[in-house]
């Protein structure tokens, strides 16, 4: 079975899906991401020392916020009303990562797959711009979702 782009009609035209005839449903994402910071700055962040404050406390803010803005910042998103979020922190001061992850839940016809992706993008930018002035060698990568469930087209697990 081939998977169309579902954002375009049938003349090419971008358009947001029809969600109208969907179920409501209890849907859940997940998503990842990672940033590598420095010795310098993971010292920072678990001693508290940051002069611009609680660099994981403002961040997990800024994330949750992101994921109420969604819809504001993807075009074609839908918004939606979020039952829950959270953003959670796994700090390895031995690779020096930062791993965020965002799960976003709600009660609807479309999934909050965007906004986990979102919530975890804009934590990991956070945690960049906060940091940036001790050094600005940081690297953002794997930002995927990791699972989500509900929907029509049912559950998805990265493996």
């Amino acid at each position: 079975m081939e998977k169309e782009f579902t954002h375009f009609d049938q003349e090419g035209n971008a358009v947001m899906v029809d969600i109208s005839e969907k179920a409501i449903s209890t849907r859940v994402a997940v998503a990842t991401g990672q940033i590598k910071v420095s010795h310098e700055i993971m010292d920072a962040v678990v001693g508290g020392k940051s002069k611009k404050g609680d660099v994981l406390g403002v961040a997990r803010i800024a994330g949750i916020m992101a994921v109420k803005q969604t819809a504001q910042m993807i075009p074609l998103c839908h918004t939606i009303l979020i039952s829950k979020c959270n953003v959670d922190f796994d700090v390895n001061p031995e690779h020096l990562t930062i791993t965020a992850n965002c799960t976003v839940s709600t009660e609807g016809r479309t999934g909050v797959e965007m906004e986990a992706l979102t919530g975890v993008s804009v934590t990991l930018l956070t945690i960049y711009d906060m940091c940036k002035a001790i050094d600005k060698k940081m690297v953002i990568s794997e930002i995927h979702l990791v699972t989500k469930t509900g929907g029509k087209s049912g559950d998805f697990s990265y493996d």
